[in-house]
């Protein structure tokens, strides 16, 4: 049961694609971080907001790490067609426990075009989406 592409769903607004799985969180984050960059996608943050927020305001929760990952030839075309564009970089990616499994969920870039209103963002957008729905396929593998 591999990824439905990004943007597919009902009548709500789908702005993710979403991977579960039964495997240790530890080894989905590194299989996450490993098949975006085999992608082209550096990780340029990654932050533990479980321990962040347990730190700052003792809020207790299940494991969940945003990865923030860039395409620097995407980012460069993305920001030439719009230079506002930057607001809506990197691309996140979110590793969460679910329910005893581990949920990898990666916004989709089409909402890039969508919120721009650039058409000439489309291009790239659609580039983006099938490298990030290729590294999701890799990660449920």
């Amino acid at each position: 049961n591999g990824p439905q592409p990004l943007g597919a769903g009902g009548a709500a607004m789908v702005f993710e694609e979403s991977v579960v799985l039964d495997r240790p969180f530890d080894e989905v984050l590194a299989k996450v971080k490993t098949e975006f960059a085999a992608a082209g996608f550096g990780t340029l943050t990654e932050i533990d907001l479980q321990r962040t927020l347990h730190d700052k305001i003792g809020k207790e929760m299940d494991r969940y790490v945003i990865v923030g990952a860039c395409n620097p030839k995407l980012a460069a075309a993305a920001l030439d067609a719009e230079p506002l564009i930057g607001v809506l970089l990197p691309c996140n990616v979110i590793v969460r426990e679910v329910d005893g499994q581990v949920s990898v969920d990666a916004m989709d870039p089409g909402l890039m075009a969508t919120m721009t209103g650039e058409a000439s963002v489309e291009p790239v957008a659609a580039e983006a989406r099938e490298l990030i729905n290729g590294a999701l396929r890799r990660i449920a593998a």
